[in-house]
Formats: structure tokens, sequence, C-alpha cells
């Protein structure tokens, strides 16, 4: 297998692995240091405030600071998230991480189908052995379709 030929996948020999991952533009450990920044700021001008007779200031710091603390962690909670696809010999495993919870389906080469779930720029349901997972979360929906064409193709190569 070549991998001139898939736009999505990474060829390793006889294996042919898809990482769709979401695009994050910030790691959570820098958003750790750019919160605490943020802290250091608002609360340290809160504190001025405070001290010159203005004592609400400090009060809505203090709830800005946590508001913008739980945006930031439904952020740095997602930021991970991401579809594994592997195919291996006989086998096809998709493995999707969600907020830290790993979900797993394996499947035998010869029995999965891979179709839209609804329309054309749904997402792709791969299904077989009484088992389906959706996949194409982290792709454009416009090349959902290109990415459902590249699996297929992998799973009918050998």
């Amino acid at each position: 297998m070549s991998n001139q030929a898939y736009q999505f996948a990474q060829v390793s020999g006889p294996a042919v692995q898809w990482r769709l991952k979401r695009n994050c533009s910030v790691t959570p450990a820098q958003l750790g240091w750019m919160y605490l920044s943020l802290c250091t700021l608002s609360l340290g001008i809160g504190v001025f405030f405070w001290m010159q007779g203005a004592t609400l200031v400090l009060a809505f710091a203090g709830v800005e600071v946590a508001v913008v603390g739980l945006a930031f962690l439904a952020y740095a909670r997602h930021a991970a998230d991401g579809e594994m696809i592997s195919l291996q010999g006989s086998n096809l495993v998709v493995e999707l991480e969600t907020a830290g919870r790993l979900e797993r389906a394996e499947f035998e080469r010869q029995w999965v189908r891979v179709e839209p779930k609804s329309g054309d720029q749904s997402l792709i349901e791969l299904s077989g052995q009484g088992q389906s997972i959706e996949v194409g979360r982290f792709v454009r929906p416009e090349l959902r379709q290109v990415l459902a064409r590249e699996i297929r193709r992998a799973l009918r190569s050998a």
C-alpha cells in the first residue's frame, strides 16, 4: 500500500492507521499557565481597588476568575479528544477518546460496513458483527466521504 493513496491515513508496512484529533491551539499545560496569569492579574486589580475602598471589585474579580476557570476546565477536558482507526492484518480497531473516556471496538476486516450515518456529510458508521461505532467527528463534513472511501479502500486491499 502506498502512502500516496491516502489523504488522512498513515501507512506503515501492511498496517494503515488514521489518527483524527481535535485541532487545539493551546495545550492543557499552556492553558493552566494562562489561567494562573489571568488569576494573578485579575485578583491583583481586585485587591488594589479593595484597598482603595471599592470592596465589590474584588468579589466580581473572584466570580470572573471562577467562571473563566470552569470554561478553561471544560476546554482542557476535551483537548485530547480523538479517534484512532487502525487496520492491521484481519482486524480493524477503532478507539474513541472523549473527555478521558476510551471507547474501543474491534471488527473482522471482511465483515465491516462503512456507511454515512444519515446523509452524505454525516458521521461515518462502521458496523459489523453486531456492533457499530461512529467516526469522523474531527474531519470537516465535506471531507468525511473521502475518509469513508479511504477506509473502504484499505479494507478491500490485502
